[in-house]
């Protein structure tokens, strides 16, 4: 599975789209918080960052639209769903 892979060689870069107070809560490590109000206006940073971008938050809603909209910017990114299970393919 290329998630799987992407992260356990610590591959791309890890997104979470969830609030400040819910990422401070618990995240996967190494992860950066961009809110999903934020991304369309990050896009120039996002396009930066080492690809694919791993787009994680709560239950998998978020992300999913993150994702979308990085799509639409030609930016490779992988909607990893749940934030937990990013963290949990890093053990």
């Amino acid at each position: 599975m290329k998630l799987e892979k992407t992260i356990q060689n610590n591959e791309g870069t890890i997104v979470d789209v969830r609030t400040p107070t819910e990422f401070h809560g618990g995240h996967a490590t190494n992860s950066i918080n961009i809110p999903l109000h934020e991304v369309s206006k990050r896009i120039e940073e996002l396009k930066k960052m080492k690809t694919p971008v791993v787009l994680c938050c709560a239950s998998g809603g978020r992300s999913a639209q993150a994702a979308f909209l990085l799509t639409t910017h030609k930016i490779e990114c992988i909607d990893a769903g749940p934030w937990n299970a990013v963290h949990s393919l890093q053990s």
